[in-house]
């Protein structure tokens, strides 16, 4: 007897369908699973063998052959165990095969029949609204497919219970109570507020954050980086629910949800500097998302920057740049958006005080430039900002905190957001960071005044083509915030002063 069921998993980002058959023949009670399983699928057997007998379900002495159609497509993970389970009660006739035809099957099996939660149910639920079939899933993972609105669920919790929602044995569950939305600003421990001095860097992120800029802190030990690094999502814009939804797929691919069914808080993504390209793009033999991706709509910081793998920091050229990451493998490739804004930091040499007054520096020239050189003049040309940290004096630390608050900054960023997305609409855009260079000249409009000075510091200071449209990005940005249509002279000399490194010797 032949039984057909359908599941489903994640390509990149994107749901494809796998048919599931079930063959019961004459032979030996063997159970063979093709259709390129990795081992995971594979093991598989001895996971849906056990769930069916400790479910007091008698399992078939036949030769049974599960094959996971299209048979080119490598799959992996637990998310078949429920549906390959379900063939074979069906092909014992345990189970009566009629409903499956319009349902949905995820979930992984316990040794013991219990369902365990699986990865990528948001994507997939998103497939399938519109084919008017039931989803059959893990409990836990209802919340989540929850999300998306007429949907017809069947959450469960051990396979016994998924046969009996079926077989129409137990009551259809109550719908699953969807996690309401609020644009609220979310509240958070740290405040800009507890930053004592550092002015010039709360300006720059400031404009970092209002434009999308990406920005670089530049200091020594102690100066306060990371600190004020882990304060810009204070500052930030509240995330909207169509931002919400592709963080949650991304975040739900990687299998990081751990139980919240919607994202409603931008991420803050901090890898460790012995991260690998892999981890920081992306990759695998089935591509997953990494640390860029996993940053999207919200904050990438990399601490200690030249600590990092050269190649594993070069590998972040493409995404800067465009917004997404493109994995390629033998069989296809893959597209992750990575629309986030980098915030990285570093010390100016491997001792961190060749700029600190109060240290002396001990590092031999060549250590400084093998230093300097693990950061090459391209990325930093895709850095919008570079910002110096300089070390806090006594008289600030020992004094009270006076600064602004997270609230009073986050308001003007609004307001400047607001600006940009009426300006941009036409464009496509949603911040000054994404312009091309051919919209610079009509969103960018400048005074005469600020056009000499523009073309005075990119004949003498030899800049790139890039930098000056990062200049006119950032001036821009500087506009907004003071509510103003036309760039003026103070507002590109704001611009060219967070360029600092376009005026040193980068190695």
């Amino acid at each position: 007897m032949l039984a057909r069921t359908r599941s489903y998993t994640t390509v990149g980002l994107e749901a494809v369908a796998v048919d599931v058959e079930v063959d019961a023949t004459r032979g030996l009670p063997v159970l063979t699973i093709v259709g390129l399983p990795d081992q995971a699928v594979k093991e598989a057997r001895e996971r849906v063998r056990s769930a069916i007998l400790n479910t007091q379900f008698p399992f078939p002495t036949q030769r049974l052959i599960v094959n996971l159609a299209p048979a080119d497509l490598k799959k992996e993970g637990g998310v078949f165990d429920l549906a390959i389970a379900l063939g074979i009660l069906a092909t014992s006739e345990q189970l009566d095969p009629a409903p499956l035809a319009s349902t949905i099957v995820l979930g992984e099996l316990a040794l013991d029949g219990t369902l365990r939660p699986v990865h990528g149910v948001l994507p997939i639920a998103l497939s399938i609204r519109k084919r008017r079939a039931r989803l059959l899933l893990p409990a836990a993972n209802a919340p989540e497919a929850a999300l998306v609105n007429g949907l017809e669920l069947l959450p469960a919790r051990t396979l016994r219970e998924a046969v009996e929602l079926l077989s129409g044995a137990a009551a259809a569950p109550p719908p699953i109570a969807r996690q309401e939305w609020t644009r609220a600003i979310n509240q958070y421990d740290v405040d800009f507020a507890d930053v004592k001095g550092q002015a010039h860097a709360k300006r720059a992120l400031e404009l970092a954050v209002a434009g999308g800029h990406h920005v670089l802190l530049l200091g020594p030990p102690g100066s306060g980086k990371s600190m004020l690094a882990r304060r810009i999502p204070t500052i930030q814009p509240p995330l909207a629910l169509e931002e919400a939804l592709e963080t949650t797929v991304i975040h739900s691919v990687a299998g990081l949800l751990n139980g919240v069914p919607l994202i409603t808080q931008r991420p803050f993504r901090s890898p460790h500097h012995t991260s690998s390209a892999t981890a920081l793009v992306g990759g695998g033999s089935i591509p997953k998302p990494g640390e860029v991706s996993l940053a999207h709509h919200g904050i990438l910081f990399l601490d200690e920057l030249p600590e990092f793998h050269r190649d594993v920091i070069e590998s972040l050229r493409q995404p800067l740049e465009e917004g997404t990451v493109t994995i390629a493998r033998a069989r296809g490739s893959v597209t992750f958006p990575a629309r986030c804004l980098l915030v990285a930091a570093m010390n100016p040499c491997p001792c961190g005080y060749l700029t600190d007054p109060g240290h002396r520096c001990r590092c031999p020239s060549t250590k400084i430039a093998g230093y300097l050189a693990k950061i090459s003049g391209p990325l930093l040309d895709r850095i919008d900002l570079h910002v110096d940290v300089p070390g806090v004096p006594f008289e600030l630390l020992s004094g009270k905190a006076d600064g602004e608050t997270s609230a009073q900054i986050r308001s003007r960023v609004l307001r400047a957001r607001k600006r940009q997305r009426r300006r941009l609409a036409r464009l496509g855009f949603s911040c000054n960071a994404q312009l091309r260079h051919r919209d610079l000249a009509a969103a960018c409009p400048t005074t005469d005044a600020a056009a000499v000075l523009l073309k005075s510091a990119m004949q003498e200071l030899r800049l790139s083509a890039r930098s000056y449209d990062k200049i006119l990005k950032i001036a821009r940005t500087a506009a907004d915030l003071a509510d103003q249509d036309v760039i003026q002279p103070e507002h590109l000399a704001e611009a060219i002063l967070y360029r600092s490194l376009d005026r040193q010797l980068w190695v």
